[in-house]
């Protein structure tokens, strides 16, 4: 009975020490792995301090082509939209009545010259006669008026001819500047005059005016940035973010600063000019304005993508070297595109967690996978 008892009691033994380990083995697959997440290394970069605005493009140059004479317009020699060059005939109004008051003042000028001669002529021989006493000196008198007088009408009859002349060379519509040729407002066989307005307008597009508003505040950070730096030749350095959100290829610098300080709006009008040789920055168009405030200097950035913010502020997740996570207060600082800038709470080479954030907590045990390229 006692054997039978202790055989009993060794088969129990082995019952419990079987079940323990198949719980510990369920314990263990039941088990869920650290939590994966991708982290960055804060970086160090350099950066320039900036300020945005919002600006218009404005043409350098702009010319509303007008007819500058009376008539009819016989011939247009542009295409619309096409580049022309300073000189570049444009319309040409008919000539015929103006080539005509050109020979008609010509005819006046040679009538004149030919009293002129005549009364010259008049004058010695009347000097001449009055040596002899065979005239009265008032006859002469008379004759040198009169020489005075045909002096007079040649000059009014030339006067009267390069009237005509320019005139008729306003019937020939050129181009003043080099630019941008839009829509034709007259077509061929409209009668145009002074008051008709414009006939079509040139608009030079390389390079190009933006014109914004600053604060005085920002203004005068600037200037003073310029003056550190003491280069005579320094100034602000201006980039342009197109519509479409990308950014322009070219940059430039401010050449002009208004004198006063607009009171209703405690700004300052700033102008900038840009080369535009691929004609993307279209004269009336609105663009963004991005200015540096001086050199690039060296500063902590992470992505923007990695912070959180509650009640008390910003923080970010960082992965210690022993895979733990840590709640990080920080104080940011200027943004740049997709990151950052951090002023406190990090240090170069730390990872902070950009994707994953909401699967974790402080403390946590989790798997840090490197993001490419970073």
């Amino acid at each position: 009975m006692s054997g039978r008892q202790g055989s009993l009691g060794s088969t129990g033994a082995v019952c419990a020490l079987t079940f323990a380990l198949s719980c510990g083995i369920a314990a263990a697959q039941n088990a869920s792995p650290p939590p994966a997440v991708s982290v960055t290394p804060v970086v160090t970069r350099q950066i320039t301090e900036t300020s945005d605005y919002i600006g218009r493009v404005t043409a350098i140059e702009k010319v509303d082509i007008v007819a500058r004479v009376p008539g009819f317009i016989e011939e247009r020699t542009f295409t619309e939209g096409q580049l022309v060059k300073k000189g570049d005939l444009l319309f040409r109004i008919e000539q015929a009545t103006y080539k005509a008051a050109v020979e008609q003042a010509r005819a006046t000028q040679a009538r004149a010259k030919a009293t002129l001669v005549n009364a010259k002529l008049q004058l010695e021989r009347g000097k001449e006669l009055v040596r002899n006493n065979n005239i009265p000196q008032a006859t002469v008198d008379q004759r040198a008026a009169d020489e005075a007088a045909a002096q007079a009408s040649v000059m009014e009859a030339q006067a009267a001819l390069d009237q005509a002349e320019i005139n008729l060379g306003y019937t020939e519509i050129r181009s003043p500047i080099e630019g941008r040729i839009g829509l034709e407002t007259f077509s061929v066989g409209n009668l145009v005059q002074p008051s008709s307005g414009k006939l079509a307008t040139i608009v030079r597009q390389d390079p190009v005016y933006v014109l914004f508003q600053a604060s005085e505040r920002d203004v005068l950070e600037v200037k003073r940035k310029i003056l550190e730096s003491k280069d005579t030749n320094a100034q602000a350095i201006i980039h342009i973010k197109l519509p479409d959100g990308g950014i322009y290829p070219h940059s430039g610098g401010n050449n002009f600063l208004d004198v006063q300080v607009d009171p209703s709006t405690d700004t300052v009008t700033v102008r900038a000019e840009l080369p535009n040789p691929e004609r993307l920055l279209i004269p009336g168009g609105v663009v963004g304005v991005t200015v540096e405030r001086g050199a690039p200097q060296s500063a902590l950035t992470i992505p923007q993508a990695a912070i959180v913010l509650d009640q008390a502020g910003r923080y970010v997740l960082v992965v210690d070297p022993a895979k733990k996570v840590e709640q990080r207060r920080i104080t940011a600082g200027a943004e740049r595109g997709r990151d950052i800038v951090v002023t406190s709470g990090l240090k170069e080479g730390e990872l902070v967690i950009v994707e994953g954030i909401q699967k974790v907590r402080p403390g946590q045990v989790v798997t840090a996978n490197v993001l490419p390229g970073t």
